[in-house]
């Protein structure tokens, strides 16, 4: 195995020859082996051991076998501590991937400390079998049935070609020792029923299972860069991003004889799950949505609408009072500066003048409501700001970002789109003030 492994890393990953390497060791027979094989390479490579503390002193045995092996393998090891269960009750995280969003992490921390370049682990072709069925079982498209990736920016996973038999085959074979997970027995986690239970029936129907699904993977793997590289030109002709904000052109993306596997593809990446209420945007009012635990898709007249949903952002609740000192004032979108002047010079959305003697003190910012109206600079007679944003054509999305400047209840300007006649400069004025936003 040692000769395969070496011409697998010269063939596919030379770069690791050169790297500064993190192992990511648990003490179960995978990840000592892999640690065996470094050490017959040459590499250059630490130890990184996680004690989750989820198993008594069972998980303080792991660690004190692992500092043994570094001392026998002459590596430096770094081990860290966690309270896995209070982590997961306190993100609400299951145990598996509060301890998954622990170690990465963590590995991360180490690799930005002290300059590692790579993190290695130790998944093989079986975990890839096992990836490959929970997915399906889950429901997933193309890019989950394509497995794990064998290298994911700084994480790599050299033993993905070998299977388990064949570590396990070295292990005997140069009687290596390595730590039994009593957990991974259990059956109560799905990937130990696939493991324990499924897989082996598989291979038992046909034992070249394991290649003859490798080699289905690597045809999956051609037909999505197919995909990708296709995807790649529809992405220019449909997307449009802009200020943060992307739009995917509705009429455009309806010319496809089957729109729904483009939409797919489009959108696989903001994790939606409700793909059926996506697909009936195309055909829905404005104003319909569909949202993910992180963004929201809304239809917008032709457009389909993506944007980040922030579940920090309170600002709908927030206001803020300007004094008659006319301080520079931080707000939640944007700097305002009040300044007096004594003509109106530069001109934009950002900026307006206003008749100093027509405001009454404290001014106030805060977000447009329904019922507010002004009076259009340039137009005689007042609108609804609902009506005003239906002739600007504003999206809903832009509507909910809209905020005003008001003088008690009336409002000065609907800031960065059109300010109000009653507080216009005119001949008669003796104060300017000019509000800026940047």
């Amino acid at each position: 195995m040692v000769h395969t492994f070496n011409k697998h890393i010269s063939t596919q990953l030379p770069y690791l020859k050169n790297s500064k390497l993190i192992l990511t060791i648990s003490g179960g027979i995978d990840s000592v082996v892999l640690a065996y094989l470094c050490k017959e390479l040459k590499l250059d490579f630490a130890l990184a051991h996680c004690n989750f503390n989820l198993r008594g002193a069972e998980s303080d045995a792991d660690e004190a076998f692992l500092i043994n092996l570094a001392e026998q393998l002459d590596v430096e090891i770094f081990i860290e501590s966690f309270n896995t269960k209070l982590y997961a009750q306190d993100t609400k995280l299951s145990i598996q991937m509060a301890a998954r969003e622990l170690r990465y992490r963590w590995f991360q921390e180490l690799v930005e400390a002290l300059h590692f370049n790579y993190v290695l682990t130790a998944h093989h072709a079986d975990d890839n079998l096992e990836t490959f069925l929970i997915n399906l079982s889950r429901g997933t498209g193309i890019e989950g049935l394509t497995g794990i990736p064998e290298v994911n920016d700084y994480i790599v996973r050299p033993l993905l070609p070998f299977s388990r038999a064949e570590i396990t085959n070295y292990a005997k074979a140069h009687k290596i020792t390595w730590r039994e997970d009593s957990s991974n027995s259990s059956t109560k986690y799905l990937r130990n029923k696939l493991r324990h239970e499924v897989i082996p029936v598989l291979k038992e129907i046909n034992p070249q299972w394991l290649q003859n699904f490798k080699m289905t993977q690597d045809h999956l793997h051609d037909s999505k860069v197919l995909i990708d590289d296709y995807m790649t030109q529809v992405y220019k002709d449909i997307v449009v991003f802009k200020d943060g904000i992307i739009t995917f052109n509705v009429p455009k993306l309806l010319k496809f004889p089957n729109p729904k596997p483009y939409l797919y593809e489009l959108l696989k990446a903001y994790k939606f799950t409700a793909w059926d209420d996506i697909y009936n945007l195309l055909d829905a009012q404005s104003g319909k949505q569909v949202f993910s635990e992180t963004y929201r898709l809304l239809k917008d007249r032709d457009v389909l609408i993506l944007s980040v949903i922030d579940h920090q952002d309170k600002t709908s609740a927030l206001s803020y009072q300007v004094s008659e000192h006319l301080d520079v004032i931080e707000t939640s979108f944007g700097v305002f500066n009040f300044e007096m002047v004594t003509e109106i010079q530069e001109t934009s959305k950002e900026i307006i003048y206003i008749d100093l003697h027509t405001l009454q003190f404290p001014l106030t910012i805060r977000k447009w409501e329904q019922g507010d109206y002004f009076f259009p600079l340039g137009m005689m007679g007042k609108k609804k700001l609902s009506k005003y944003f239906k002739d600007e054509k504003l999206s809903l999305l832009e509507k909910e970002q809209v905020w005003v400047l008001c003088s008690g209840n009336d409002i000065v300007w609907v800031i960065g789109k059109r300010a109000d006649n009653r507080f216009k400069v005119t001949s008669k004025t003796k104060q300017i003030l000019k509000v800026s936003l940047k």
